[in-house]
């Protein structure tokens, strides 16, 4: 499809369905990774399911019976089963080892995956983000920076556990006001410059604005709107005003195929049809692949505000 790459290498066995430009696939993505010709992606923009719902009272009652809950984590990877892990703040060192094997184990195949150069966005948090990302080097990706997503989130600034009456003055942690995204890449072949990247790549960069400034860091951001939120049902997701600057950025010629490991409901592909950008989109839970069908197209068709960047871009943020 670009350059020499085709959605055709990435299907295999696996139920899947082209929606517009972009593919999505339902498919384990520690093996499907596995399993795509080397040196394809050009990106990976993705969201990984660290909590997959929030504490809340019909969790909670699942977690207690045994049948259940909240995931902080995949409940499997590597062939094992994994238990429901708690909040991140109560996550021993036991869990924090696994999360951390869980991350460096999934850096490996994404390395593998991507052309030299190429760009992965992976979002986090400020309690776990230096974890996640030591271990996503450690797999073999360079760390070049974060993106932050300037966002009122609804974690910290809980009084002590228990304990709220007898020090109502406290709180625990600070009531979060960002969210760290990852930004890494694939190291460059040696000797190899930027601009021998984006010449046999097509990678190596960030995709600068219509006017030539270059992406900012910091993002202004909105909470997921309402109207999104009744197309998907999705527990973490993400607006597309954000999704659709990620994934623009992601490609530095505007060219090349965007990869979402943790599709969920399909944020992350519906924002890469919006700016006319071809994604392969993988989940595993069957559920949110078959939502996925009709979320995109919806999510994608959707006009969506965001403080004069959509102006200078010229697309439907």
């Amino acid at each position: 499809m670009f350059k020499g790459v085709s959605f055709d290498q990435f299907v295999y066995d696996y139920p899947s369905e082209r929606i517009g430009q972009s593919l999505i696939i339902q498919a384990d993505c520690f093996e499907w990774l596995s399993r795509i010709p080397e040196n394809t992606l050009h990106a990976v923009v993705t969201d990984p399911p660290y909590g997959v719902k929030e504490y809340n009272a019909d969790q909670l009652r699942k977690r207690e019976n045994g049948s259940g809950g909240i995931w902080r984590i995949p409940p499997s990877f590597d062939g094992h089963q994994r238990s429901p892990l708690p909040r991140f703040t109560a996550l021993n060192s036991r869990e924090l080892a696994t999360l951390n094997h869980f991350f460096e184990a999934w850096s490996k195949l994404v390395t593998r995956a991507l052309r030299p150069g190429g760009h992965v966005f992976l979002a986090s948090n400020a309690y776990l983000s230096q974890i996640v990302f030591s271990a996503l080097v450690k797999g073999g990706l360079e760390f070049r920076g974060e993106i932050i997503r300037l966002v009122q989130t609804l974690r910290g600034g809980d009084r002590p556990k228990n304990a709220e009456s007898e020090f109502p003055s406290v709180s625990s942690l600070p009531r979060g006001g960002y969210e760290p995204w990852g930004l890494l890449r694939k190291p460059l072949l040696p000797g190899m410059k930027v601009s021998d990247c984006l010449r046999e790549f097509q990678t190596g960069g960030l995709r600068r604005l219509p006017d030539g400034r270059p992406f900012n860091d910091v993002i202004p951001s909105e909470r997921t709107p309402q109207q999104e939120r009744r197309i998907s049902s999705h527990p973490s997701l993400k607006p597309q005003s954000l999704m659709r600057q990620l994934v623009y950025v992601s490609l530095p010629l505007g060219e090349g195929i965007i990869a979402d490991p943790f599709m969920g409901s399909g944020s992350t592909i519906a924002a890469a049809e919006a700016v006319g950008i071809g994604a392969v989109g993988v989940e595993q839970n069957a559920e949110y692949y078959e939502m996925s069908r009709t979320v995109i197209p919806a999510l994608a068709a959707l006009t969506t505000k965001h403080d004069g960047l959509r102006r200078q871009l010229s697309l439907p943020f």
